[in-house]
């Protein structure tokens, strides 16, 4: 059984002051996929990740504190792909590969469009363009995990208000809509294998109301899906609410 998980630090030196490696240390992870490093690899005490096991394949942004995804994989990577090609998502540090023996992770920061309409645009772009590079990977690599905070929330379940959300970046119609469409292309969502009607479960709540992570006022933005080439190997799905370095939390995927 291998076990991957996910998690939008939001910035991971605070995120390790806040008892990140403790939490690793006490619950055994084989893939680890971070987005929001907001980190330079120089700037981080990497050692505290090798000394577990880890094999590091780091990717940053150009523009300091910003974005960036990172893989610590306790296998040793056959190959790490930096980037997707396309040059303002590798500019800012969005996408990172490891090929696995037969698997690839795909490790992926989805852009944000809540600062205003030119970076929702560009979040559509992003999504389009994503979509066709992962489709022509496939073509070579079948058996992928696309690990991420795709800052989506497709279904009114996932999310604590959608009335009152129907106009806000990240429960658009045409996200949710570029999310089914891309889940009909022969894409799993993990969680929702496993929990298809679990209503509640969220992996971000907004940082701008502290009582809202109490009171569980969040969304479901964050995922682990994979090809329906390996969904039969889904064996469990889960998210880790209780785990505190972030505004996010970790979510779980056992693959056999």
């Amino acid at each position: 059984m291998m076990k991957i998980v996910s998690y939008n630090v939001n910035g991971i030196r605070a995120a390790i002051k806040k008892g990140l490696i403790d939490w690793l240390t006490e619950y055994p992870v084989d893939i680890f996929c971070v987005q929001e490093t907001k980190a330079n690899q120089e700037d981080v005490d990497l050692s505290l990740f090798t000394a577990l096991g880890y094999h590091v394949s780091w990717y940053s942004a150009q523009k300091k504190g910003y974005s960036g995804v990172a893989i610590f994989s306790k296998i040793k990577p056959a190959k790490v792909t930096f980037g997707n090609g396309y040059p303002l998502s590798d500019f800012e540090g969005r996408v990172v590969r490891v090929d696995l023996g037969d698997l690839t992770i795909v490790n992926a920061y989805f852009p944000s469009g809540t600062s205003g309409d030119e970076r929702q645009t560009y979040k559509y772009q992003w999504l389009n363009e994503m979509h066709l590079w992962l489709q022509q990977l496939r073509k070579e690599r079948p058996n992928i995990i696309l690990a991420g905070d795709y800052n989506i929330a497709y279904r009114d379940i996932d999310i604590h208000d959608p009335k009152g959300n129907k106009k806000s970046s990240g429960f658009l119609p045409e996200e949710k809509q570029w999310m089914e469409s891309f889940l009909a292309a022969g894409w799993v969502d993990s969680f929702r294998k496993i929990n298809p009607t679990t209503v509640g479960a969220y992996s971000w709540w907004s940082q701008r109301f502290p009582s809202v992570r109490l009171q569980n006022k969040g969304w479901r933005i964050d995922y682990l899906c994979t090809t329906d080439a390996i969904a039969d190997r889904i064996s469990d799905a889960s998210i880790l609410p209780l785990v505190k370095h972030s505004d996010h939390c970790p979510i779980v995927l056992d693959l056999k």
